[in-house]
Parts: structure tokens; sequence; C-alpha cells
């Protein structure tokens, strides 16, 4: 049956026909723009419904045949499933879904279609094309619907959503959606304020998720590079995971923590982050205003521009860029700023013009490259800072190990090196604040690098300034620097210059020193107080050796008016001169001051320890304390004079290796004298050539007598003699051992007579010899041998039989005659024993010549392939210390 009330058509029995239009069409007599079918109503009829008609099923009635058209509409109440059938015309429509309605399988094809979901209504398996729209409201529910390019999704709080197919289209979602994994091809997911939401993972999807204010995504992977995550101000991304280029965007105000960005994935932060992992090439990029804290690089690189703020990081591990090339593995641009970063093994750290860097610390093998500022900046064991130009270090401490560069226009503020630490500022770099150089550190600086460098310690000689070959005045003003006593003293190292150069010394202020060059020219150093510290210029690190004829501090010298410190001497004093075993009188006509610093990379006796001689080494009385000299200081016994360094037997005389740096004393006569120093008979100074490298106390210049010989103007004659010194060598052992119990002086190491004779080379080949007797070596040569390397165990005389030799070459063997055996003749080789020899080679003036166990020897052209044999004749060799050999291998290896 079927009625027309107020334009509606009411049907509850079954309507069939064709071609009838809502609205449009008559009903007994009425036009009627709505269809409304009921219970048990039944609409079969061939029906298209326009703009402005609808049809509404009621509970129990059925619908088949209707088209629907642009603004034209289906309201359905229906439950029964298979109850709804109908097409959807060119241009859209709309079906409405209510409470109780289920449907299945509706595929809007038009533009504009729209399809609601009311709460307590389904629809199920719906495909949505371009133009389509879905909303389901609170309490409806969505299941399987495929969402095609240009459709859209709406999904109200409190609607159900589960296996959807986001397939190009967008989800707009204001609830909790369930989405099925496996079912992401491509599309837009919007999660709106209250959302909280995660777990997706399709590879490749190729999906956008955008998250805004108040919604959260969580614990999700993207896995492509079209799969994007935009986080909007205000919302929320945590435990989001980048591989294979995916990407995530956090807008101002957005927020994520717990990201990975692996596999090239991409980063890009304008608001916070805490607890970032990049890896793997990843990149996270802090545009202005983003802010990364708590982050950890591992190969991976973050990028912090203008603006942007990169805290509390720890960064390791070489880092490669997308195209594979390495990077370093943070780079703060201009404007930007790095807080609290730890760089690691194998990684480094950029910070360009106008950007900055606070508490950064540089561990093993990490790098900091700076052209803009840093501060608070610790570099540790193999770190490496390097300041470039324009770039600014403040307050930074190298730890033991760590290097600090400064190149040309960078500059270096408050610093800090500790023992072992380096710093180097090169020429056209800035000094701007103090440098803290601890004993064992290293420094070196251009003599314009201006600031102030403060030596900590007593035996600090770790400062180098360099450019200062044509003189000049360094500008850098060096504290700390203290040379008052023996043992507590600091050196200063002036590259490219030796003691030669130096003319004289002189005080222009009580604060500089000045070194005149022999070139002309002049060194001015500024050292507070170095008028009263004194001050010289010895070789020292260049391996220039200066032997000086001193007294230290402290040892007390007769006068005729009792003993006085040698320290307080000066010119015009009087002090007792023994002559012929009488004492006299005599003037002092100079006294002269200098300091030493040990260079104990050299054997004991020369790298400038001072001798102590024991109380009564030499007899009861004498010395009557411990006496301290240097090595080369002479004693006087039974009418001569012996260096000390002759006598030290290890026991009661000995190189007192705890003192490192010390000043000593010269004091000058009218005649060279026998003077007494701690009741020990000792010599005065003889002016050999040595008098500028001192400084001479009070302001009147004494000279002496000029420069003086040994052999004609010695008080006694210097005796370095075997057979004078070793008796009395053993004499004083003797002593020594009655005295303390010990047997005898310190033994000597262990020793061999075998040279280790052996042949490289120019080719660095070894040659061993094939035949050995007697003084005969013989080697058999490869063809194309034009020069060899005789190689062989090498040692000092003085320490394999005694310090009483004189002999401090370090020998290798004694070559006599030399001959080169071909099959067409025999050639005897004399370049050895010529007065021009090749390098290894001692002078000599007899038929034989010593090697330093590394000498050269050029041999005759042969025919290229011809073989030949080299014949040695060793008439000496060893004994040798095995204790030098390791060092000697490296020189014989290097050379």
């Amino acid at each position: 049956m079927s009625n027309v009330t107020s334009g509606q058509l009411w049907v509850d029995g079954k309507i069939t026909g064709s071609n009838l239009i809502v609205p449009g069409d008559t009903f007994k007599g009425h036009v009627y723009s709505s269809v409304i079918v009921q219970s048990g109503g039944d609409w079969e009829a061939d029906a298209t419904i326009a703009s402005g008609g609808s049809i509404v099923i009621s509970q129990g009635g059925t619908v088949s045949g209707a088209t629907v058209l642009n603004g034209g509409s289906i309201t359905s109440y229906n439950s029964t499933s298979g109850k709804l059938a109908f097409t959807w015309g060119t241009s859209g429509g709309t079906l409405e879904l209510k409470s109780g309605a289920v449907d299945h399988a509706e595929t809007p094809k038009a533009g504009n279609a729209t399809i609601l979901v009311d709460s307590g209504a389904t629809l199920s398996s719906a495909i949505l094309q371009s133009g389509n729209t879905l909303q389901v409201s609170g309490g409806g529910r969505l299941f399987g619907a495929t969402v095609n390019t240009g459709a859209t999704v709406i999904l109200s709080s409190g609607s159900t959503a589960s296996s959807l197919a986001l397939s190009g289209g967008t989800v707009d979602a204001y609830t909790l959606p369930k989405f099925v994994t496996g079912h992401f091809t491509s599309g837009k997911l919007i999660l709106e304020s209250g959302v909280s939401d995660g777990g997706y993972n399709q590879p490749n999807s190729g999906i956008t998720i955008e998250v805004k204010s108040g919604a959260l995504l969580s614990n999700s992977t993207m896995l492509g590079a079209s799969d994007i995550t935009l986080v909007q101000s205000g919302g929320t991304a945590s435990g989001i995971k980048l591989d294979n280029y995916g990407n995530l965007a956090v807008a101002a105000g957005g927020k994520a923590s717990g990201t990975t960005v692996g596999s090239n994935g991409y980063f890009a932060l304008a608001g916070s982050a805490v607890s970032t992992t990049i890896t793997q090439a990843g990149k996270l990029e802090i545009a202005s205003g983003g802010i990364a804290t708590s982050n950890t690089v591992t190969s991976g690189q973050v990028s912090v521009d203008a603006g942007g703020t990169l805290n509390s990081a720890t960064v390791q591990g070489s880092s490669l860029n997308a195209n594979g090339q390495s990077v370093p593995g943070v780079i703060v641009s201009g404007g930007g700023t790095m807080s609290s970063v730890t760089v690691q093994d194998w990684a480094n750290l950029r910070v360009s013009a106008g950007g900055s860097a606070v508490n950064t610390v540089v561990n093993s093998r990490g790098g900091l490259s700076l052209a803009g500022s840093a501060t608070g900046t610790t570099v540790n064991t193999s770190g490496v800072m390097n300041v470039t130009s324009g770039g600014a270090a403040d307050n930074t401490t190298i730890t033991a190990g760590g290097e600090a560069y400064v190149g040309s226009a960078g500059t270096l503020g408050n610093t800090t090196v500790a023992s072992t630490g380096i710093v180097s500022i090169d020429s056209g770099g800035v000094l701007s604040g103090q440098l803290t150089l601890q004993d064992g550190g290293s420094a070196t600086l251009w003599n314009n690098a201006g600031g102030v460098v403060d030596l900590q310690g007593d035996t600090n000689g770790g400062l180098v300034i360099s450019g200062l070959t044509s003189g000049g005045t360094v500008s850098t003003v060096i504290s700390g620097f203290n040379g008052s006593a023996a043992g507590n003293s600091d050196s200063i190292e002036l590259a490219g210059l030796k003691s030669a150069d130096v003319a004289s010394v002189t005080y222009p202020s009580a604060d500089q020193v000045a070194l005149a060059l022999t070139n002309g020219s002049t060194v001015t150093l500024n050292i507070p107080g170095v008028e009263s510290h004194g001050f010289t210029v010895s070789d020292g690190k260049n391996g220039w050796l200066d032997y000086e004829v001193c007294f230290l501090s402290g040892s007390m010298i007769q006068t005729p008016h009792g003993e006085v410190a040698v320290e307080t001497l000066g010119l015009g004093d009087e002090v007792i001169a023994y002559v012929d075993g009488l004492p006299q009188s005599r003037r002092v006509v100079w006294a002269g001051k200098s300091h030493a610093t040990v260079r104990p990379h050299l054997a004991e006796d020369e790298a400038g320890y001072p001798v102590r001689i024991l109380e009564n080494a030499i007899s009861q009385g004498v010395p009557y304390k411990d006496m301290l000299i240097t090595a080369e200081h002479c004693l006087f016994f039974y009418g001569r004079f012996v260096p000390a360094r002759m006598l030290v037997n290890g026991v009661s005389i000995f190189y007192d290796t705890s003192i490192t740096s010390y000043d000593y004393y010269h004091v000058e006569t009218e005649e060279h004298s026998v003077l007494r120093a701690d009741g020990m008979l000792t010599e005065s100074y003889l002016d050999t050539g040595n008098r500028s490298a001192f400084r001479q106390a009070g302001s009147v210049v004494g000279l002496g007598a000029g420069r003086r010989d040994w052999t004609t103007d010695a008080a006694v004659p210097l005796c370095i003699e075997r057979a004078f010194v070793e008796p009395l060598f053993h004499s004083l052992v003797a002593r020594a051992a009655a005295a303390s119990g010990q047997e005898g002086p310190v033994t000597l190491s262990e020793q061999t007579m075998d040279p280790d004779l052996h042949l490289v080379t120019q080719t660095g080949a070894v040659v061993r010899p094939v035949y050995h007797k007697a003084a005969q070596y013989r080697f058999m040569l490869p063809p194309g041998v034009t020069s060899v390397r005789i190689v062989s165990r090498a040692s000092r005389p003085t320490d394999t039989v005694g310090p009483f030799v004189d002999d401090r070459r370090m020998l290798g063997v004694a070559i006599a005659s030399v001959q080169l055996i071909t099959a067409d003749q025999t050639q005897s080789i004399t370049t050895h024993l010529q007065a021009d020899k090749p390098a290894g080679w001692y002078a000599t003036d007899t038929s034989h010549a010593w090697t330093d166990g590394n000498a050269s020897l050029p041999l005759p052209a042969l025919a290229k392939k011809a073989m030949s044999m080299l014949c040695l004749e060793v008439c000496a060799a060893g004994p040798y210390r095995l204790a030098d050999q390791a060092e000697e291998k490296t020189v014989a290896q290097s050379a």
C-alpha cells in the first residue's frame, strides 16, 4: 500500500515501475520529493533519486533498482543484510546509514559521492574513489574499506575502523583506527587531537602521517623515501623509526622522543626532540627554533641550522652522507648552537663561521674543526681540535695526550695544557688569553702570538717559540719562569736558533732578556723577573750539546775570610788558590751564572745531569759534604786535573738523575787556579770560548784575561789518559767498597763480542757473510749492487770498558783492507781510509778505520749481471753493550 503525505511517498507494499524520478513524479495526484519505505515495503522501481530527492528505508523495508544522483540521498535504518541495493549516479549523492543499518560493499563511483555511517551503523568492504567521502560518526563502525587516491575517510571520535586499505587517499582520524599490516600502499593519515596511535610499520608504503595538536603517534616505522610523518604544533611523535630514506618533520611547537634515524632516514626538526638516535647515514637537521636533547650519533649526521640547538649528544664513528661521502658527524652552521656534545672514536664535528659550541668533549681519535666559537672545550687523549681561520676557542682544557692546533687568523683564549698535551699556534694565529702549560706539556707558538704562557712546575721545558731566526720581540709574556735554584728551573726553546747564534745576553729591564745574535739582530723575551732568575741559551731539544765548567749553587769556596757560597762571589772578591801546594790569595776578575736543563734522551754523561760526589768519597773529610758539580768540571789529583765524569763509579760518585734543571756558577781568577770547594781541590773557570753563555751579576763588567787554552794557560795539566785515570778510578771504588760493604761499582751491563756484522745494499737487501774466519769476512753480492752499508753492533768504549776511557765514540768495527772480487779481477777499495770518508766512518791516520755501526761504502761499477764478492778484514770489534743494540738496530734500519 502506498500513500502520499506532505510530499512524501510512504511505501508499505511493493512498488515496481521504470523511469521514476524523485522528486518530480506524482502518485495519486501528488508530487513527492521523498520516498519512505516502511517495514514490509519493497521498492523495486527503476527510480532516479535526483538533487533534493531522498529515499528513507525504515526498519524492515527494502530498496533495489534506484540510482542516486548528485544531491540525492538514501537514508537507511535497515539492519538486515542485503535489503539495500542501488546504483550511484555519475555525479554523486549521499548514502546515510542510521543506527542499526548494516551495509556491505557500497562502492560510490561518481565524484563527490558521500557515505555517512552514523552511530550504531556498520559499513563494510566499501571502495572509495577520487572525490568520495566516507564519514563515520561516533559509535559508527567501518570494516574493510579501500581508500583510493582522492578519496577521504573521516573517523570521528568514538568510531571504530579496522582492516582499512589506504591506497592514495586520506584518512582523517579523530579516533583510534586499527589498520591491518599490508594494506598500506600510499596516502595520508591525519591524527587529530586526542588520538594516540601507533604501530604503522608498512614497508615502502608511501604513506604520509600528519600528527596534529594534541595527537600522539608512537612506535611507528617509516620505511621508504615517500614515507613522511608530519608533526604539527602541539603534536607528539614517540618511538618513530626512520629507515630506507623514511622522513619525519616536526614543526615548531611539535615534539618527538625516542626517534631512531637509520639507513639514510631524514629527520627535520623545528620543534623539540629528546633521545634521538642517528645511525647508518641517517640525518637530523635542526632548523631555526629546533632543539634536540640527549642525542646519540653513530655514523650518522646532525646539521644545526641558524637558530637551531643541539644539546647533550654523543657522536661516534665516521659518518657518510646519502652519496657515500665522508662528512662530519655534526655540522653547526652560522647562528647554530651546540652544547655538551661528546665526540668519540673517528667522529668529527665542524662549527662553521658564526656557529658556537659550549662544553664540547673531544675523546680518543675524535676531532673538532672550529671556524666559529667554542667555550669550555675539553680535548682528551688522542683527541684533536683544529681552530681554523676566524675560529676562536676559550676556556679550553687539553688533557694528557690531547692536541690543539690553531691556524692563521685563528684565536686561542684561556687554555690549560696537561702533561703530554700539545698546543700549536701557526704563524698568524693569536693567543688572546693565558695558556697554562703544565710540566710535561708542549706549546709551540710564533713570536707575535701575544697572550700569556704560564709555565707550571719547576722543570718545564715544553714551550717552543718560532719565527725568531731574524730576531724580533716575543709579544707573549712568559710567566711562572723559575730559575732560581738547582733542580727547580724552567727552559724555553727558540726554534731555528743555536747557542752559536747568540753573541751576548743582556737585560733591558728586570722583566726582559735580550739575546744579541751573530747576524746583528736581537731576540727579546718578556719574562717577569727574568733578571733576578738568570737566563742563558743552550742547545737543547735540537740535539746540540754544551758541556760547561761550573759549580752548582751551594758549593762552599775557601776565601781568606772563611768559606762562602759560590753564588755570593762577585767581581773583586778574594779566594784562596793553591800554587805548588801552598795557599795564596787571588782576586776574582769575573763571576758568571748559567742554567742547565737535562736532556734525558742522551747518555747520562752527555745529558747534563750533575755529578754527586758523596761526603768522604775521596778521603776522610774530602769532600766534607756532598758535592754537586757538572760532568766536565775537573778535580785536582796528584798535580793534574781530571774531569769528574771519568771517575763516576755508581757508588760514591754518580750522576744525580733526580736533578733535571739547575743553575751553575763560574769563578774566574787573575790566573787559572786550583781552588778548594766543599773541602775538595778543584779548578777555577778557564775561558775557552763559552763566556757569552753566562750572565754576570752586578752593574760592573769584568772580562778577565780573554780566551785561554788548556795547554798553555791551565794551572795544572788536564789529564784524560787511561794510564793515569784508571788506577785513580779503582782506588776510589775500593774506598767506596770498604765504606759501604759493597764489592765494587755498579756492574757494567751485559756485553757480547759478536759484532753481528752484515751488509745492507742500496735497495735495502740484507747480505750475511758466506765465510768468516778470524778477521776475514766474505759476502756474496747480488748483481747490480753499487754500494753497501756495513752494519754491526756498536757501543762506546767509555760504557763497555769504563768511564776512565775517554772515548765516547759509538764504535762498530775497525776495518783494515777491503777487496772486491769478480770473475775478472780483484780490486782494493780504500775510500774508508782516505781523508774524505763516506758517511759512518771515523777519522783516522792509520791503516784501518772504525765504523759507527752503520757505515757507507761505495763500490766500483760492475757489469749489470756480474756477481761479486766483498772481502772485509776486521781488525777490531767489541765489546758491545747489548742494551745499546735495540737503538742501533733502529738507526741502521732507518738509514
